[in-house]
């Protein structure tokens, strides 16, 4: 295994150690949306949902696209959260 995978290996089991984490990347998935709605697709509480968006940005899971915004900031996946997520959805379909 490559480090590459051992790296996609952690930010998985972070984001799946996480209920908030795992719904809010499925919610965004190819998507770009505002924290609004991502909480009422993920049915989780907005104010979570920021907190949430910012571990996950930590990480470069997701991205904000308009970081200078008051409101409305939006949020997508970048391409290693877009991998993260894939693997999540391959382990749920062996399942």
């Amino acid at each position: 295994m490559s480090q590459k995978d051992d790296e996609l290996l952690k930010l998985t089991s972070y984001v799946e150690i996480s209920k908030y984490r795992e719904k809010t990347l499925k919610s965004i998935g190819n998507n770009v949306k505002i924290p609004t709605n991502i909480a009422k697709d993920s049915g989780i509480r907005t104010n979570h949902i920021s907190k949430v968006l910012s571990e996950l940005k930590s990480k470069k899971i997701v991205e904000c696209i308009n970081e200078e915004a008051r409101k409305g900031r939006l949020y997508r996946l970048t391409d290693t959260g877009k991998k993260v997520l894939e693997s999540i959805n391959e382990k749920e379909e062996e399942n």
